[in-house]
């Protein structure tokens, strides 16, 4: 199995690196649960490079009650380099660790050319997208009472809608190879009486376009307490002849590889017995489980 979606940093002030001996760490504790395979995408939004190239994007929306949050959650995060990040990365790989070099790219409407000039200019093997805020509200941030009141005061149907909406336009950019924890809209717990269009639009979107979604075991830690996509979700994509890769969403070593078993099963079970690899962003397929 693989393990397409590991973040190298713990979330603290600090911004001293993880050393290779701790990313050879991730890779033991990634074997101990039959994954052969790592992808490191740290978020992009933690480097200045991409803070650079896309800047204080929240005041394009005027004075929203999040635009605050947003602002002192860039100042927090946006404090490193992305050639020390690569660099760090290349190095795993070049000493025979079985690493990939990856980011997680958010979505900035109207601004991923730009993102995407930059991110050329480095050796990624593959490029995660996701949609974590909507404006500027971070909708997955459920320990943040300010973006948490949003959900309980907003329209849940138009959060789908919106989230929805936005996943296509990343699709379309093709600035990204998978998408990552598709379903994130669901994170807190907020779900429409009938998810079932948003789902066939999501999945309509990614076929479109011939993108590799992610399997993702982090949604079994969150609120909602469900794996990233949901089963009806799973169903929808599976029919459309969508790829995917398997992931933890690990922010720390104990969670690589968490709950790998359960994703194969997961997929097994929809006759999905191959994942989609990257190398130099290029797509081939390789056995769910190692023969």
């Amino acid at each position: 199995m693989i393990d397409y979606h590991l973040h190298l940093w713990p979330h603290s002030e600090s911004s001293v690196w993880f050393r290779l001996d701790q990313i050879a760490q991730y890779c033991e504790e990634a074997a101990r649960h039959g994954v052969s395979e790592l992808a490191l995408t740290e978020h992009a939004h933690r480097f200045v490079d991409v803070a650079s190239v896309v800047g204080p994007f929240w005041l394009r929306f005027g004075h929203e009650p999040t635009s605050a949050t947003m602002a002192e959650y860039w100042d927090f995060n946006a404090r490193n380099s992305l050639e020390a990040y690569v660099t760090l990365a290349q190095a795993a790989k070049d000493q025979g660790l079985p690493v990939k070099i990856g980011l997680e790219v958010d979505y900035y409407k109207d601004q991923m050319d730009g993102v995407s000039e930059l991110l050329a200019q480095y050796p990624f093997d593959v490029l995660i997208g996701s949609v974590h805020w909507l404006g500027t509200w971070q909708l997955d941030d459920v320990d943040n009472d300010v973006n948490m009141h949003e959900w309980r005061v907003r329209d849940v149907d138009q959060c789908w809608k919106n989230y929805t909406t936005a996943l296509d336009e990343l699709c379309a950019t093709h600035s990204v190879d998978v998408l990552a924890h598709p379903d994130l809209i669901k994170v807190a717990g907020f779900i429409p009486d009938v998810p079932g269009e948003y789902w066939d639009a999501m999945a309509e979107s990614a076929a479109r376009v011939d993108i590799s979604l992610e399997c993702s075991s982090a949604g079994w830690r969150k609120p909602v307490g469900e794996q990233y996509p949901a089963e009806g979700f799973l169903d929808r994509l599976v029919r459309r002849g969508v790829t995917f890769t398997t992931a933890s969403d690990a922010h720390r070593l104990e969670r690589v590889g968490e709950r790998a078993e359960d994703l194969a099963t997961l997929l097994e079970a929809r006759g999905v017995y191959e994942l989609a690899t990257y190398t130099a962003r290029q797509r081939s397929m390789t056995p769910l489980r190692a023969i």
